[in-house]
């Protein structure tokens, strides 16, 4: 079996059976909720929306409110409030152990993704099997003012730089992955501005396609660039830890007790070098930097 057929969960992508969970962190977002819903169930097509769960991060404004008012016109439509404010990761997260479905896409609370795009990242996702175990959108044209896109560029440089992600816009929130994958990653608070990196670190593909994005009509960003330069240090280092030190076993054969059952579950591979961090960091196809 190639090494290249890793994730167990490819069984349920296929092109006209594929159904979604869309995951919405949404912290103080009043005005954005009811109309990027709204929109979702508009532009996404009928037959992909398994759920939309939008995800509560203990919000104290009409949040909560808007959000609910729409169950009733919505069946798909989930809602999970945090208890307390736990940041965007642990949204996300939350949202993805409670999904239903094992395609997931993300989507910011603050709307200025276009749920237009979901579908052609769900596509490539799905075109060939096995496809990438994550596809993540890049913005073409930012919207957001001249001084955060300079911060973003200069932080995707040296992420990739550091990482050896390879991924241009890891800051766009709209991405389309495999649940079953994403769960087992290790689940900290940021994890979600690296995931091109994690999953590639656990023997994962990805891919990238070119995405809409819009300006912000309600609401405030809830970062500035000294607090995203302060936080983005701290946690670039610990997932260049990380990410050095991820170890994925490759399985060279298993016999007895149903191995063609459980075969899928493991990575194999015909390699017989070590199994060491550096030789085995989960199969990215590149070495990291020293």
């Amino acid at each position: 079996m190639n090494a290249a057929a890793t994730t167990p969960t490819h069984a349920h992508r296929r092109q006209g059976e594929t159904r979604i969970s869309i995951v919405l962190p949404a912290y103080n977002e009043a005005g954005n909720p009811e109309r990027l819903v709204r929109e979702i169930f508009a532009v996404v097509p009928e037959e992909l929306v398994g759920e939309v769960i939008v995800v509560d991060d203990a919000s104290d404004d009409g949040t909560a409110a808007e959000a609910k008012a729409l169950i009733g016109g919505f069946p798909r439509l989930r809602y999970i409030r945090l208890a307390t404010r736990c940041g965007q990761s642990a949204a996300i997260h939350t949202g993805v152990r409670a999904a239903r479905y094992g395609l997931i896409a993300t989507l910011d609370g603050d709307g200025q993704n276009d749920p237009a795009d979901i579908a052609a990242l769900v596509g490539h996702a799905v075109r060939v099997l096995p496809g990438p175990s994550l596809v993540g959108g890049i913005r073409t044209t930012r919207r957001a003012e001249r001084s955060k896109q300079l911060a973003s560029r200069f932080a995707n440089w040296l992420r990739d730089a550091v990482l050896a992600d390879q991924c241009p816009d890891t800051g766009c929130g709209i991405k389309v992955f495999d649940r079953e994958a994403f769960l087992a990653l290790p689940s900290f608070s940021g994890m979600h501005r690296y995931l091109p990196a994690l999953f590639l670190s656990y023997g994962h593909h990805v891919a990238y396609l070119p995405v809409n994005d819009r300006p912000r009509i309600a609401g405030q960003s809830k970062y500035t660039n000294l607090r995203r330069a302060i936080v983005g240090i701290y946690d670039l280092v610990g997932v260049r830890w990380l990410r050095a030190r991820t170890v994925v076993p490759r399985i060279a054969e298993v016999q007895g007790g149903g191995a063609n059952a459980i075969s899928n579950d493991f990575h194999f591979s015909e390699e017989t070098s070590s199994c060491s961090p550096k030789s085995s960091h989960g199969g990215a196809g590149f070495p990291l930097p020293i």
